[in-house]
């Protein structure tokens, strides 16, 4: 199920990352660059209502492998487009199918383990989501350097075409319809209400407010690195390559501490301190005289981000009715993505206003801010929690 995440993830960002270099080699234009990145993540935003409902309802193999093999014929004809409407409309497709696969995968790994060895497996997971983003680019770069855009996206085909049999190979199955579990299908018919939770609602606002801000920073930072810290181009993939190893080493960490907190209420501490852990790193990178001094930042930051990870969807799994995974998992991604897509935007806004340095650090108190303003309704409701016992997400 890890490498099936980790095909998924790595599908979607070699057709994203071809594309983008081919649009710019071609002189398709800043707007054309755009459109690509936005058709590449709205579809997670736009259809986490629809796509959640699905996950719950059809059988998860036939989601994977019929979601698989239709990105893999997507990617074919890819390969033999040049028109950029063409291309952004087909990449709008292959986002859809990620739309799909994304909860899917989540909502079967409470299935799959124990809830004392969600934790481990949920770090697992993101470990290969985590290798398939950063070997992704590289892949695109390297292919599409060597032979053009359609070696690269035939590549990508075969991905896809991976992830359709590791699907068919997974042996743990969801949907009331496929288990003929009659609770199952009584609860799917019951009004699922995510926002109910008060932990749930809280935390998923908290996280998606410093996603925004990560979001941004992901911009800011090539021009605040190489413009205002002089990186080279080496330097810079160096310390951006530092934020994934210290991503990968928390949420090995924290696989380990969250199996020793004793309730959810611990588990919701974690992630505020891993949020205010993130950006208060970025916050500091403000203040750095030169390149060096950013690197044990962005390793602590990218720890904080690992945490964070790790904690958000063990905290989903173990709140919300296994019935409804699905559609919790959807919610989740498509206001992670919702807001990740709005700090890209903001930022190539705020760039026209501030300087790299001031855009830095007024991100990092954002989200310190965000992380502070969540922190007086979450502290209420872990003690009332404490005292009563859990509302959980469920009518």
């Amino acid at each position: 199920m890890a490498g099936a995440r980790g095909l998924s993830v790595a599908g979607d960002l070699l057709a994203a990352t071809t594309l983008a270099l081919t649009l710019q080699s071609t002189g398709a234009g800043g707007f054309a660059v755009s459109g690509l990145l936005l058709a590449g993540v709205s579809p997670l935003v736009v259809l986490a209502p629809l796509t959640g409902r699905l996950v719950d309802r059809v059988d998860s193999r036939r989601l994977l492998a019929g979601v698989g093999v239709a990105q893999a014929g997507v990617c074919v004809l890819l390969a033999f487009t040049t028109a950029p409407a063409a291309i952004i409309a087909l990449v709008a497709l292959i986002a859809c199918g990620l739309a799909l696969t994304q909860p899917t995968l989540a909502a079967l790994l409470p299935a799959m383990v124990s809830r004392d060895e969600l934790p481990r497996a949920t770090a697992l997971a993101q470990t290969m989501s985590s290798i398939g983003a950063l070997a992704a680019p590289v892949l695109a770069g390297v292919l599409a350097g060597q032979f053009g855009p359609r070696v690269p996206l035939i590549v990508d085909a075969g991905f896809f075409l991976a992830l359709a049999a590791a699907g068919l190979l997974i042996r743990t199955r969801r949907a009331a319809a496929v288990t003929g579990d009659a609770a199952a299908r009584a609860a799917d018919t019951t009004p699922f209400r995510y926002w109910r939770d008060p932990l749930l609602g809280a935390i998923t606002v908290a996280v998606a407010g410093v996603v925004l801000g990560v979001g941004a920073i992901n911009v800011v930072a090539v021009f605040y690195l190489r413009e205002t810290l002089h990186a080279s181009t080496t330097a810079y993939g160096v310390v951006e390559g530092l934020w994934a190893a210290g991503l990968l080493a928390g949420t090995w960490a924290t696989a380990r501490l969250v199996r020793r907190m004793r309730d959810d209420g611990a588990l919701v501490y974690g992630t505020l301190a891993a949020l205010a852990g993130t950006c208060l790193a970025i916050a500091a990178m403000a203040a750095v005289p030169a390149l060096l001094w950013v690197t044990p930042l962005y390793l602590l930051g990218g720890l904080c981000n690992g945490g964070l990870n790790v904690q958000q969807n063990v905290l989903v799994a173990r709140r919300v009715p296994a019935e409804s995974h699905g559609r919790a998992f959807a919610i989740l991604v498509g206001w992670v993505q919702g807001a990740g897509l709005t700090g890209y935007a903001l930022a190539g806004f705020l760039l026209e206003l501030l300087p790299p340095r001031t855009l830095v650090l007024a991100l990092g108190v954002a989200g310190v801010s965000v992380a502070a303003l969540v922190a007086v309704p979450i502290v209420r409701a872990v003690r009332r929690e404490r005292a009563t016992g859990p509302v959980l997400a469920a009518v």
